[in-house]
């Protein structure tokens, strides 16, 4: 379930309104497009470096 993130994302505008296309020409959101960048990224790294274990959240 998505939540909300607690880390605003600051970026040069140029590179936001380019990224916005991006974004629309691939048919998802800014939001989706940078989540989509994100699990490639953590596919890549862990390909090169291994899996990345995160403990379990205590309730």
């Amino acid at each position: 379930m998505a939540q909300a993130n607690p880390y605003p994302l600051r970026v040069d505008r140029n590179i936001m309104e380019k990224f916005k296309v991006i974004a629309f020409n691939n048919g998802r959101s800014v939001n989706k497009e940078i989540e989509m960048l994100m699990k490639q990224a953590i596919i890549d790294y862990e390909q090169n470096n291994g899996l990345i274990e995160i403990p379990p959240l205590s309730e």
